[in-house]
């Protein structure tokens, strides 16, 4: 039996341990998927799957969160950005660029800025399934997540945006939840949306505002509609990660057999939405 064909087990993790240790003493060189593979005297295809199936991600993948985590140290030091680009072995900064986008949902500049300028209205407002915390910019509803006790929505925002100012607008925030759940009260103006995400995250959320209300569709449909047909699982991730419940409908997204799935909120949350917002349409 050739060392390609054993099955998972001790000597695979050792493998792993190795491939991870070479990958961060090597960061600065920005080693390709063969140079890592041929360390570990691995074809490239085995090692991928090797790699993904015990660390949960690709080679390039941790690669590359690597990469801006010492970029954000970089950066956090007030450093030029072509020195951080230079010292964490990227050609351009295009591709320290690219990187921030596709791991932070953000470019390099606004992570250094970490908000500064910017302005959140914020404010906690009861609704038909709990406490929900909305927050705000001049552009549109940038958060509206439900309280549950384990997530506090003004700690994630100001974790996020620590050089925002953030501020309590009760009667701003209270149109938005009114005009999201009062079925009675037509807005008086359009629901703009200002989030941000990677461009997979933002094109599955695009995806879910075409699912018609009191409908249903699955990771797999949504895969298929942003033409990533085997991209169920990242789907999955992209529809935890939405930062406006009810307005990007990820309620309605459910598992391919038709089990209810999971909702960042709550099971049961997401079947009360499920129910109510059948009834409205009804």
């Amino acid at each position: 039996m050739t060392s390609e064909s054993q099955g998972p087990g001790s000597s695979d993790y050792e493998r792993i341990a190795e491939a991870i240790d070479f990958i961060v003493t090597s960061q600065r060189q920005q080693p390709s998927l063969s140079d890592v593979a041929e360390h570990l005297h691995l074809s490239p295809f085995h090692f991928q799957r090797l790699f993904a199936r015990w660390a949960g991600v690709t080679p390039k993948r941790f690669l590359q969160v690597l990469t801006v985590e010492r970029a954000k140290e970089l950066l956090a030091q007030s450093l030029p950005l072509l020195d951080v680009t230079h010292q964490v072995g990227l050609s351009g900064a295009s591709r320290l660029h690219d990187h921030f986008v596709q791991i932070e949902a953000m470019s390099p500049g606004e992570f250094k800025a970490r908000g500064e300028g910017a302005v959140f209205d914020v404010g906690v407002h009861d609704s038909p399934f709990g406490p929900v915390f909305v927050a705000l910019t001049s552009r549109g509803v940038n958060t509206l997540a439900f309280e549950t006790g384990l997530d506090d929505g003004r700690l994630e925002l100001e974790r996020r945006w620590p050089r925002a100012s953030i501020r309590e607008n009760a009667r701003r925030t209270r149109a938005v939840v009114k005009s999201i759940f009062d079925g009675g009260t037509s807005p008086s103006e359009p629901l703009h949306l200002h989030v941000s995400g990677t461009n997979f995250q933002v094109s599955v959320w695009r995806a879910l505002l075409d699912v018609a209300p009191a409908h249903v569709t699955t990771y797999a449909r949504v895969a298929d509609a942003i033409g990533r047909p085997s991209a169920s699982r990242a789907v999955g991730q992209a529809v935890g990660a939405n930062p406006v419940a009810i307005v990007i409908p990820c309620h309605r997204v459910i598992q391919q057999s038709g089990a209810l799935g999971g909702y960042h909120w709550g099971t049961t949350r997401k079947l009360a939405v499920q129910a109510w917002e059948t009834a409205r349409s009804a």
